[in-house]
């Protein structure tokens, strides 16, 4: 089954393209099914990018997915086109009162802030409590993971002294976990932070299973079963050359950063980088709509009751 998104979202011809199987609001009502209601907060200043990404991933399984873009209410992004976040994107005020089966919130470049001084951290409090009534489950990536497992388990977020940026191996710590169904024993993940959350402080805090880490970057995925919460700090979605897009940003703009560690052939930034994490992606976003489709009610109107 795929994807339903607006036929003129720029990721319809993007998905289109490489193959993901997309239809329209017309062509979904054809089908005498109830698609999974998936929701996207999109946190990251390249919206599009971002939509693309999550929508590539989430469009893959063989379920009809429903998926809605959200938008903080008051925070107003600086580097998308007003028309496109007017036509596609709804603010999170908007529904308080409906059902999702699922919700991504993104990552978002403010690492460098504490949670209280992020503009619209308070809304996005109220997002997180309000998953626990209104959504089957949630994915929290990056620092919308690390926001996340604060406000519901205190666990911190601390600075790095130098950025983690690169492609890092992860060890698989929890083979049985439907989430990493047909994981190899180790896989990649493209890493960029300049914060990292700690695993003893991950051990403390009761209720929190990780299943994905790193001896070089620390815990990559985390389970949090209370909270029908999956928490991810690195990035899965990122397409081939996301990193290299930071790579050059910063080399533009004369700020310090090293070469992508593991991404580039040979290390030399002059090569194209390869795409070593793509299979594992699918893997993961699958099997995370997979339980979703387990374990939602047919009922939307059920899910937090």
């Amino acid at each position: 089954m795929p994807i339903k998104i607006p036929a003129n979202l720029p990721a319809y011809d993007v998905l289109t393209r490489e193959g993901v199987r997309v239809m329209d609001e017309d062509q979904a009502a054809l089908q005498d099914i109830r698609p999974l209601r998936i929701a996207l907060l999109n946190l990251m200043p390249k919206k599009i990018q971002t939509e693309n990404q999550f929508a590539r991933l989430i469009g893959a399984t063989p379920l009809q997915i429903e998926l809605t873009l959200l938008r903080m209410t008051d925070h107003q992004t600086k580097n998308t086109a007003a028309e496109h976040m007017e036509s596609f994107y709804r603010p999170v005020s908007e529904v308080w009162n409906e059902k999702f089966d699922g919700l991504i919130i993104t990552g978002a470049p403010i690492e460098h802030l504490e949670f209280q001084d992020v503009d619209y951290y308070a809304e996005l409090e109220q997002v997180m409590n309000w998953t626990q009534t209104n959504v089957q489950s949630t994915m929290a990536v990056c620092w919308g993971g690390m926001a996340m497992i604060n406000h519901f388990h205190g666990v911190k977020k601390h600075i790095l002294d130098a950025k983690a940026f690169g492609c890092f191996r992860h060890q698989n710590l929890a083979p049985a976990s439907p989430y990493l169904n047909g994981f190899s024993d180790d896989c990649v993940i493209p890493v960029s932070r300049w914060t990292e959350i700690r695993q003893d402080e991950v051990d403390a805090a009761p209720g929190l299973t990780t299943l994905l880490g790193s001896d070089e970057v620390g815990p990559a995925l985390i389970e949090d079963a209370a909270h029908r919460t999956v928490y991810i700090f690195n990035h899965f979605e990122y397409d081939r050359d996301t990193l290299k897009q930071e790579y050059d940003r910063d080399v533009e703009a004369g700020t310090p950063i090293n070469v992508p560690t593991n991404y580039y052939t040979n290390d030399d930034p002059s090569l194209p980088p390869v795409n070593r994490w793509r299979s594992h992606a699918h893997l993961l976003y699958g099997n995370w709509i997979q339980e979703i489709y387990q374990s939602t009610p047919y009922d939307i109107e059920k899910i937090g009751t």
